[in-house]
């Protein structure tokens, strides 16, 4: 692929995720990844969930705008990745949390979607 002349990086820079309890969520989806944080050191309005690739994964709970009004992602917002997709949905399914597409397998790729606590849809793939 050819490129042009841009100041604008051909790169994902950072996934913002709205949610409605900071610190909550901030526990969720380090739970969800296996990591550990301090939930003293959270304060609003975002949080930038300590992730290891190019990406960032940022929750914000709008705070700073009284006039946000919130509606969760119906549709998925990004994916994380799990090398083996059938450990990975027994870990989910086993955290209680709720699986709103079940795994779909295409050739070598599987994914399946589940929600966060406000609802916002996510995906785990192989790929």
């Amino acid at each position: 692929m050819q490129s042009i002349s841009s100041p604008i990086e051909s790169k994902v820079n950072n996934v913002f995720i709205h949610v409605s309890d900071l610190k909550k969520s901030a526990e969720w989806y380090s739970s969800l990844i296996g990591l550990t944080i301090n939930l003293d050191e959270i304060n609003s309005p975002v949080f930038n969930i300590p992730v290891t690739s190019m990406t960032g994964l940022t929750l914000d709970d709008h705070s700073f705008d009284p006039g946000f009004k919130f509606n969760p992602s119906s549709h998925v917002l990004f994916n994380f990745f799990a090398k083996d997709i059938d450990e990975a949905y027994s870990f989910v399914k086993g955290k209680g949390i709720t699986i709103v597409r079940e795994i779909e397998r295409i050739g070598d790729f599987a994914y399946f979607n589940f929600q966060d606590l406000d609802g916002n849809v996510l995906m785990i793939c192989n790929c």
